[in-house]
């Protein structure tokens, strides 16, 4: 299974855990439900799109390494009270 039809099954599987119908996604969205309807059926949206779906959805985007190193750095194993170990720090101060 590919990564989009992955995707077009998770958010099939979250708008029903959310009770929610295709048409319901209008007013969380503003997709119509026939371009909603495409999206779950074999769509591909464009990231703007995916924006607005997870977003109808209560849920956000994230991007995730397939297989990290043991070096890479992540939210989740860096402290949160330690600035030295900010894999970020100095690469946008000017």
């Amino acid at each position: 299974m590919n990564t989009l039809d992955n995707f077009r099954k998770q958010i099939k599987s979250r708008r029903l855990a959310l009770g929610l119908k295709q048409k319901d996604m209008f007013g969380r969205t503003g997709l119509s439900r026939q371009q909603y309807q495409n999206i779950e059926k074999s769509g591909n949206p464009t990231l703007e799109t995916l924006l607005l779906i997870a977003d109808g959805l209560n849920c956000e985007l994230t991007l995730t390494p397939k297989n990290p190193s043991p070096t890479t750095p992540t939210a989740s194993n860096i402290p949160q009270d330690d600035p030295t170990q900010d894999p970020w720090q100095g690469i946008l101060d000017s």
